[in-house]
């Protein structure tokens, strides 16, 4: 299970040493060397849990390209960031879109949320990998949502014993049926086709196994009074049948926009990336970059880059936050 952090803003005015936009590994160990480096830090993400696309998307999935680890599940690896970080005390602001960024004077960068509240900082850290994304919405489910609808599952105990039935066609729906299918009273797979787009052993398991897999067809209406009870699913002959559930889950896939972004004096490139220098700085003074949304010659887009160009990040914000501070404080190995 991720740590508890504070999803709340309890005050309109956040005022920090440094401010990340995105709290997916990369930001979360933005966090981390901040504290290591003595700066106070915040993350805002428009997720309700923090790790990002990691936490939405894959959470069991098995991770091997950090450092360090054979393998990780993404769950795993965002616990451990978390309690990592946990050391230095990072306010997280979940559920929240940065979106305006002002400069009132002196350095100063105040970023305003959809939210209303303002985080005050001397640096930002955009460290948001794909930008914000939001899920695809199940148009059966409008109404659903917080009465049994989920997009992703932030922790697969919430469904033991539950009858589930899972929207969608990709790795991301596959993964869910096959944590699900060990601890859920039932577990139902809906696709509209009979082809899927996740990978071909992963289908392969999810037909062995004792989910049931219904193609070509639609969850057409969602039942149930406070909480969904059932689904109607819609055949491509126009019959239907009904399925019991207590929980449906739209794996439906996610929309990615830089959004705010864009306004923020940031260079864009390919509609979806900020170009970044050697020191991770952008275009924009005070604001740099680390992770999957950063863009550069020779840039390659894994979890093991992205973790040191958070580290670069964080050295040259605290050098420009404080211009006596040292580039390189040092290995963490030689701190007491």
């Amino acid at each position: 299970m991720v740590a508890e952090v504070d999803t709340g803003v309890r005050e309109p005015l956040v005022e920090r040493d440094l401010l990340i936009v995105g709290a997916g590994p990369v930001g979360i160990y933005a966090a981390y060397y901040a504290g290591f480096r003595g700066l106070t830090a915040a993350l805002v993400d428009s997720l309700p849990e923090p790790g990002g696309q990691v936490t939405a998307m894959y959470p069991e999935k098995a991770i091997f390209d950090v450092a360090g680890f054979p393998s990780v599940k993404g769950r795993d690896l965002v616990e451990g960031l978390v309690e990592q970080a946990a050391q230095f005390d990072p306010t997280y602001l979940l559920g929240q879109e940065a979106q305006d960024l002002t400069r009132p004077g002196d350095g100063v960068i105040d970023v305003r949320t959809d939210v209303g509240s303002v985080n005050r900082s001397r640096a930002v850290i955009v460290s948001g990998g794909i930008g914000t994304f939001t899920p695809r919405p199940l148009p059966a489910g409008a109404d659903w949502v917080g009465r049994g609808l989920h997009f992703f599952v932030p922790r697969l105990a919430a469904h033991t014993d539950q009858d589930v039935v899972i929207v969608g066609g990709g790795d991301s729906a596959c993964d869910w049926v096959l944590s699900l299918e060990p601890i859920a009273k039932s577990v139902t797979l809906v696709h509209r086709r009979a082809k899927f787009r996740a990978h071909e052993h992963t289908v392969e398991l999810v037909r062995r196994s004792s989910a049931e897999v219904i193609t070509d067809a639609q969850v057409s209406k969602m039942l149930g009074g406070d909480t969904v009870e059932a689904v109607e699913i819609t055949l491509t002959d126009g019959s239907t049948i009904t399925r019991p559930a207590q929980a449906v889950i739209a794996a439906l896939g996610f929309v990615a926009n830089l959004g705010p972004l864009r306004t923020w004096g940031v260079e864009v490139v390919h509609h979806r990336y900020i170009t970044v220098d050697t020191t991770m700085a952008t275009s924009s003074p005070g604001v740099f970059g680390a992770g999957d949304i950063t863009d550069y010659p020779g840039k390659v887009r894994l979890l093991s880059v992205g973790f040191g160009e958070a580290a670069i990040a964080v050295n040259n914000a605290a050098v420009l936050i404080n211009p006596d501070a040292s580039l390189f404080p040092g290995h963490s190995s030689n701190m007491p």
